[in-house]
């Protein structure tokens, strides 16, 4: 058989193998990975001895751990086709919470663990109060949650008056900077959230329907799914997320204070749009929102080894949020494209 025969069969053979790896979640995350080498690439040229090494790492996911928990809430709220502007505001309110309860000898005189679940509490409870507003109250996500970033970052400020609230328990504090086999706690619980939301969404009910929704609402709603319940539970965890993280901020710092969390709400959103969660909802992956939290986290920190300017850091975030977001629109059309296209037994037909 002569060489020219043979080429266009192989041809046609690849074809199929490269149409799956670019395409669909295996696709997308090729995609992740891929710019997260890049990054990495760009950070050992230019600053290979402070830059590669285990101890830098664990630096860029002690970093990425407490934004990386917030967008596991985040990622749910964006499939379901919703946005949560205030998880930044809640983590300061729960922060502020948490650090007067043990300032009030509250927690001291029982045990730390229940400054921890005073803290998830404030951040369940200000979800819940999101998600009641935005289910049965009908009011946009945007301006409902626009309305708690407000009202919590300002509760958060009366509730401290002004001061930096000081956590001094030692057993509190002494359990949020242990290290397990060598690795920050911190990075175990991004860890163990991570799993958790990938379960949630990947292997239950709750996953399925959130996706259900955010895919088309009133096929859902037909489907038997209770919408404004499930979207009420939807920015609970979202709020949830939030209080976690703010434990997590209290531990870090020692300190609760309104200022705790500013524009996290939208570094949370950028690492989900950036991981491939659409922003008008039914398609994202817990592993897609990890990977654009450290591709966030490697560039801040190759920024940093490389002493650039907060402007240019600014700006090279932007660009790289209007190139995912121009993707997404890309993938959004041609997926509304597929739906309207007729299939073989309506043509047949």
């Amino acid at each position: 058989m002569s060489e020219q025969t043979l080429t266009p069969v192989a041809d046609s053979a690849s074809r199929p193998l490269m149409r799956s790896l670019f395409s669909g979640a295996a696709g997308r995350n090729l995609g992740l990975v891929l710019a997260l080498l890049a990054i990495i690439a760009v950070g050992m040229l230019t600053a290979f001895d402070n830059f590669f090494n285990f101890g830098n790492a664990l630096v860029i996911l002690r970093q990425a751990s407490i934004i990386g928990v917030i967008s596991i809430g985040m990622t749910f709220v964006i499939i379901a086709g919703g946005i949560d502007l205030s998880v930044g505001a809640v983590l300061a309110l729960a922060s502020v919470v948490g650090a007067l309860a043990v300032v009030q000898d509250v927690a001291k005189s029982s045990h730390w663990i229940v400054t921890v679940i005073i803290a998830l509490l404030v951040g369940a409870g200000a979800g819940l109060i999101n998600g009641v507003i935005i289910a049965y109250g009908k009011v946009a996500a945007f301006m409902a949650t626009l309305a708690m970033l407000v009202g919590a970052r300002g509760l958060a400020e009366v509730l401290a008056n002004q001061r930096t609230l000081v956590v001094s328990d030692r057993d509190f504090l002494k359990a949020m900077n242990v290290d397990l086999l060598g690795v920050d706690i911190l990075i175990w619980i991004f860890a163990i959230v991570a799993v958790a939301g990938w379960l949630l969404l990947n292997r239950t009910t709750f996953g399925r329907r959130t996706v259900a929704i955010g895919g088309n609402v009133e096929a859902a709603r037909l489907a038997g799914i209770k919408v404004n319940q499930h979207v009420m539970w939807l920015y609970a965890l979202a709020g949830l997320t939030a209080g976690i993280a703010a434990v997590m901020i209290l531990g870090r710092t020692n300190a609760g204070t309104s200022t705790h969390g500013n524009l996290y709400e939208l570094d949370a959103i950028a690492a989900v749009v950036v991981g491939g969660t659409l922003l008008i909802g039914g398609r994202g992956t817990i592993t897609g929102t990890v990977f654009g939290v450290l591709i966030f986290a490697v560039l801040q920190n190759v920024f940093v080894q490389n002493n650039m300017s907060s402007s240019l850091q600014s700006l090279t975030k932007g660009v790289i949020i209007v190139i995912a977001v121009l993707l997404q629109q890309r993938f959004a059309g041609a997926r509304k494209r597929r739906a309207a296209r007729p299939t073989s037994a309506e043509i047949r037909a």
